[in-house]
């Protein structure tokens, strides 16, 4: 149930009619999602789908519990479907001892090239199996199969969003992919269960168990973490684009346990929905690939809050309320609705301008083109805007985390989900929280402690639903992660020998990594190349899992170089001018 919302004192500033809070329709939107979720449950569950109450998954757990008393090896696998982005399987095993541990987290889009794909994981599959098989075990040592949304909750929470805003709000069924959710393979993702099942040769449909999405991310995210089960508070925040039920939950973790404290019950009062909005209408790029680009530019802009033009209009798209609530400000967005073609309204026009349309996308250089900013005045203007939303997303993380903070008493934070990904207001948190913080309070002496696992996005919560099930079926929370994410599946000698002997690579063997000898000489012939601006890549490894360059698969070149940024950009990464590198 939605608490009621006073006014934060800056809003007070506003006129009545500036201002709307919430749905228009609080009590229609809930009473759809219990009916979706209930026509979901006699639908979906016919063809494979359970929740994790059902008795399908309860017998699972059981299962599990009594392997793991018995001293067995448990076997999970999390998968994510096709219609989300960043599809992909997760294969964790856990014992009583030791708890989970992650063995391969393969991403679909590191084998088809699709980023953020929406598409079956097939190849994934293949890659997790045949790693499994190395192992000496096979598919039937798999004890449960897990899914890193809750898709029953999910209908609910998509008939929520068409019901509350009626009728305006029926535009969203005719959305196709203004959001993360692909349409297109909403239907393939339904059939899961029967092309899993012909993938592993399997007589029947594979059974899936629905884990909710947003604690997938918290579990996998507090356990991966290094802060030790030693009596002090751990507070978790998921800070989402959207999750199966809402876009913000905050929890409270210690001595290997975790509960829900909050959840905001909505996919539109969201910070990565008002970040992508804006990011790709002013940007110039598609969600999913906006988000990381704008926060880019917004280095480039006015960062200051008494200077910058437009940041003391735009911080009204947001409204900060009690207990840390954030909402969106439906008198200025029509993103609820409309999120692709027409998300402004009037008042968010006035100060941003028109948006770009979904056509217009793609070509940023056309409004961000950095090497213009002494020339162009649209480029300053939109740069400061980019500075500006940066600006308010920074305010909404500190509100949020100011509340979570003083309830629980902590001074760990884990934050995860989409928004952790902005690593500019992930430092503005650790620069806030500081001494003189804690002090005023909590009273004590301690600033904030913060992790941030390097899969806070969507590619993480495969691996956050065989966490939080082994969690589910009485298994420890598992020790910390301490490598550095090479999770994926290398690549096959085979591979790389066919990939040299093609047409257009000429190559050379120069040493044998496997030996010192080897391995000196080609970092002196690296060292060499780099020395003399020239360019490296380098492909060793299992792949990382993450939106990361770990080393396994990067690019080297001379940060000394004042000319390297837009020789790499221009010949080599295809990247915008906008955008830095990590020298």
């Amino acid at each position: 149930m939605r608490r009621h919302r006073r006014q934060h004192p800056e809003q007070l500033a506003l006129k009545a009619h500036e201002l709307r809070i919430g749905p228009r329709y609080p009590r229609l939107g809930t009473a759809a999602f219990r009916a979706a979720r209930w026509v979901a449950r006699k639908t979906m569950g016919k063809i494979g789908f359970n929740e994790l109450d059902s008795d399908f998954a309860r017998g699972r757990l059981a299962h599990v519990r009594s392997k793991l008393a018995r001293g067995e090896t448990v076997y999970l696998v999390g998968i994510g479907l096709p219609g989300t982005h960043n599809s992909g399987v997760a294969l964790v095993e856990v014992t009583q001892t030791h708890g989970p541990r992650l063995i391969v987290n393969n991403e679909e889009e590191r084998f088809s090239g699709n980023k953020h794909t929406t598409e079956y994981p097939a190849q994934s599959i293949d890659a997790m199996v045949a790693t499994l098989r190395a192992m000496g075990r096979d598919i039937d040592d798999i004890d449960a199969w897990l899914t890193s949304w809750d898709y029953f909750a999910l209908a609910g929470l998509l008939a929520r969003c068409v019901f509350e805003e009626m009728p305006q709000s029926l535009s969203l069924l005719s959305v196709a992919d203004a959001t993360a959710f692909d349409r297109r393979r909403l239907d393939q993702m339904r059939r899961s269960p029967r092309i899993l099942a012909k993938q592993l040769g399997l007589p029947r449909p594979q059974q899936l168990i629905c884990m909710p999405h947003h604690g997938n991310h918290a579990w996998f995210s507090y356990a991966a973490s290094p802060f030790a089960d030693d009596g002090e508070p751990v507070a978790v925040a998921v800070l989402d684009g959207t999750g199966d039920t809402g876009s913000i939950s905050l929890y409270a973790a210690g001595n290997g346990e975790m509960r829900q404290l909050y959840c905001n019950d909505s996919m539109f009062d969201s910070l990565g929905m008002f970040y992508s909005v804006v990011s790709s209408t002013q940007g110039g790029w598609t969600w999913l690939s906006s988000e990381g680009r704008y926060m880019g530019a917004s280095a480039w802009g006015d960062m200051n809050r008494a200077s910058n033009p437009y940041y003391s209009r735009l911080k009204h798209v947001l409204h900060l309320g009690d207990g840390g609530e954030i909402s969106l400000n439906r008198a200025m967005a029509n993103w609820y609705y409309d999120p692709s073609i027409n998300p402004y309204k009037l008042p968010l026009i006035d100060i941003l301008g028109e948006p770009l349309k979904p056509e217009q996308l793609w070509n940023p250089d056309a409004v961000l083109r950095v090497e213009d900013i002494k020339h162009r005045p649209d480029t300053k203007d939109r740069l400061d805007k980019a500075a500006a939303t940066q600006l308010v997303l920074e305010d909404a993380m500190i509100h949020v985390v100011d509340h979570l903070l003083r309830i629980t008493g902590a001074h760990r934070l884990v934050l995860t989900g989409g928004v952790a990904l902005n690593a500019v207001g992930n430092m503005r948190l650790l620069e806030h929280f500081d001494e003189a913080w804690f002090e005023k309070n909590q009273g004590r002496k301690a600033r904030l402690h913060l992790w941030v696992p390097p899969v806070p996005g969507d590619p993480g919560v495969a691996i956050g639903a065989a966490w939080q099930f082994a969690h589910c079926a009485g298994s420890p929370r598992g020790e910390a992660m301490t490598h550095a994410f090479y999770c994926g599946t290398p690549p096959k000698e085979a591979d790389i020998a066919a990939a040299l002997a093609a047409d257009d690579v000429a190559s050379q063997a120069i040493g044998d990594v496997s030996t010192r000898q080897g391995r000196d000489a080609i970092a002196d012939l690296m060292a060499f190349m780099v020395a003399q601006s020239g360019v490296i890549a380098i492909f060793q490894g299992a792949a990382e899992t993450g939106p990361r360059a770990l080393g396994h698969r990067s690019i080297l070149a001379n940060p000394c170089d004042p000319g390297v940024r837009e020789r790499l950009n221009e010949r080599v990464k295809y990247r915008e001018a906008i955008r830095p590198l990590a020298p």
